[in-house]
C-alpha cells in the first residue's frame, strides 16, 4: 500500500462518519422504513452496525451460542434495536472508529460492513449518493475472496468490470456497472444487480 493512502481503519471511520451525518437528517418514519436487508428496518441496520462494538471475546462467544452462530446478527439487532434512534446515533458517533469484531483485519470488516449497509439504507429511502471512489477501489478487491460475504459463489465464472472506476475481476461472460452496484450485487442485493448489464448480468441475477 502506498504510504500516502489512508488505512482501511481510517476509511472505515470516514464511512461511519458519513453515515452518522446522514442518519441525523432522517425522520422517524424513515428510521422505520424497511432497508434492502429483508426484514430489517433502517433502525435495525444501524443496530446491527454497532452491535459488535463493545463485545469482548466472552460476549462474542455468548452471542454466537445464543444465536447458534448463524443467527448471531439477529441476536445483536434484537438487543440494540431496543435503544431509541437518538441513542443509536449517539452510540455510533462514539464508535466511529471500529472496535471489537468490526476492527478485524485492520478495519476491513468495519469498512465493508459500513459501506454496504450505508447503501442498504440509502437505496431503500431513495436517497442515493456516490460512494467515494477511493473507498470503492480499496473495498472491491477484498470482496470476491471473502467467504463470509458469499460473493465467490455468486460471481463464479463471470467477468466483473466497473465502468466508473478502474476495477475488474474474474473471467467469463461480462457483468458491467458502477463499482457501487457491483459491490452490492456481489453481497447479494438484487436491486443493485438489476442495474448491471453485459452478457453475464442475467446469470448473476439468477443466482441472487
Amino acid at each position: 500500500m502506498n504510504t500516502d493512502e489512508p488505512s482501511l481503519m481510517d476509511l472505515a471511520r470516514d464511512e461511519r462518519a458519513d453515515l452518522a451525518a446522514f442518519l441525523a437528517t432522517l425522520t422517524p418514519a424513515q428510521w422505520e422504513t424497511e432497508s434492502l436487508c429483508t426484514g430489517w428496518t433502517v433502525k435495525d441496520v444501524v443496530a446491527h452496525i454497532v452491535s459488535y462494538e463493545e463485545l469482548g471475546v466472552p460476549g462474542l462467544l455468548k452471542r454466537f451460542a445464543k444465536g447458534r452462530v448463524v443467527r448471531a446478527n439477529e441476536v445483536g439487532v434484537a438487543e440494540y434495536s431496543a435503544k431509541s434512534t437518538g441513542e443509536l446515533l449517539d452510540f455510533l458517533n462514539r464508535h466511529l472508529r471500529p472496535q471489537g469484531l468490526t476492527a478485524g483485519f485492520g478495519g476491513m470488516i468495519g469498512l465493508i460492513d459500513g459501506t454496504v449497509h450505508h447503501q442498504d439504507i440509502r437505496r431503500a429511502l431513495g436517497l442515493p449518493r456516490t460512494v467515494p471512489a477511493q473507498r470503492l477501489q480499496r473495498i472491491l478487491p477484498l470482496v470476491p475472496g471473502n467467504p463470509r460475504l458469499g460473493a465467490g459463489r455468486r460471481i463464479k465464472g463471470l467477468r466483473l468490470r466497473a465502468n466508473d472506476i478502474d476495477w475488474g475481476h474474474g473471467s467469463g461472460p461480462e457483468v458491467t456497472g458502477t463499482g457501487e452496484a457491483l459491490l452490492l450485487a456481489m453481497t447479494g442485493r438484487r436491486q443493485a444487480a438489476e442495474e448491471l448489464t453485459g452478457s453475464g448480468a442475467a446469470i448473476l441475477l439468477g443466482r441472487l
